[in-house]
């Protein structure tokens, strides 16, 4: 376990924080077999979904309140931590009262600041964990917001849940891993406990593992995983979670790789690492020349009276930029938001040279 996270004492001896369950609590034999298995796995939080926000109206929406009888049965049948999601402050005041240990803000809610800031409030004086997934739109400031809203109402014990987000294109995965919010938000707050929810982001039982180990390759502090007795059968997401026997495959085959650390370092990673900090100040130097020349231009369209933006050689680079860098083996749209930087910065030199606005 990390120092920074000791005030969260539920790390497994492989150093990862594990939560477990179903997706929708169902009944309390179902709960009673999964806090078992939890049990026998070393897993100390189950997790169940027992309000369910659902898309559309007529689909499950969760047992509600009388599940939370049988998530308190199993936490003093088999000591176990439980964790609900909680969406309006009567399911705080409900969780709390049958004695739920840690509450999650969900994708839907963190991403509504008003409904957020009511679960703050009630939050206002409880001891109680939370964790904040992040919302279904790729924003990071939001999804930062929603953890400073509960940081404020004096809640010590806060962590993020990096669940995806949603997207338009289908591709193997429910939602769109967008590792780098997630890594955007460590790079803020890289004292927070952050977990990764990898049922969501799958949306497939068999994709989960995949999702588990990538996370554990970037440094997530642990993983939130569903599972279920008979997915084939669950009320709700039963394409996503795991049986019993396939979870405690996947914590028998997960992999926690060492971090490298000044005095153990690899000769051959030192060498390429020095060759990447070489290019990188060429790229920077470079930058700074492509600076130069463009405010020279700008001199010269102030002289000649042409406006800043020219629409028609912005395309062109473009498509030039993009050709090149498609056949150097890179992403196209890693191509587009670099050079949509630069241009950016670009037309910011030109008109601090142009009005005079220049630092």
């Amino acid at each position: 376990m990390s120092q920074k996270h000791i005030d969260w004492p539920y790390f497994n001896d492989n150093h990862i924080m594990m939560i477990s369950g179903p997706c929708s609590a169902e009944g309390p034999k179902q709960i009673d077999a999964i806090a078992q298995q939890l049990v026998a796995l070393k897993i100390p939080i189950l997790r169940a979904g027992v309000w369910k926000p659902r898309t559309r109206p007529g689909s499950f929406e969760g047992m509600g309140t009388v599940a939370l009888p049988w998530l308190q049965e199993a936490k003093q049948k088999h000591g176990l931590k439980t964790a609900v999601e909680v969406a309006t402050p009567k399911h705080v005041e409900e969780a709390l009262n049958h004695g739920v240990d840690i509450l999650w803000i969900g994708a839907r809610t963190t991403a509504n600041p008003f409904a957020t800031q009511d679960l703050a409030d009630v939050l206002r004086g409880v001891d109680v964990p939370v964790l904040v997934k992040n919302p279904t739109n790729p924003d990071t400031a939001l999804w930062l917001g929603a953890i400073e809203r509960v940081e404020k109402a004096g809640v010590k014990r806060i962590g993020a849940v990096h669940r995806g987000v949603s997207q338009f294109k289908k591709t193997i995965f429910r939602n769109n891993p967008q590792w780098q919010m997630a890594l955007q938000l460590r790079q803020e707050r890289p004292e927070m406990l952050m977990i990764c929810d990898p049922s969501h982001i799958a949306g497939r039982a068999d994709l989960v593992p995949l999702v588990a180990q990538t996370a554990l390759e970037l440094n997530f502090d642990g993983l939130m995983v569903e599972t279920h007795p008979t997915p084939n059968v669950a009320l709700s997401d039963p394409q996503q979670q795991l049986t019993l026997p396939q979870l405690a495959q996947l914590i028998d085959e997960l992999q926690v790789k060492a971090q490298i650390v000044n005095g153990h370092q690899i000769p051959e990673l030192v060498a390429l690492r020095e060759n990447i900090s070489n290019i990188d100040s060429h790229i920077i130097k470079l930058l700074g020349d492509r600076m130069r020349i463009i405010q020279t231009i700008a001199a010269i369209k102030k002289e000649q009276n042409i406006s800043i933006y020219q629409e028609q050689r912005w395309q062109e680079l473009l498509q030039q930029h993009s050709q090149t860098g498609t056949n150097e083996g890179l992403n196209i749209n890693f191509i587009l938001k670099l050079f949509e930087s630069i241009h950016l910065e670009s037309i910011d030199k030109q008109i601090g040279v142009v009005y005079g606005t220049s630092k």
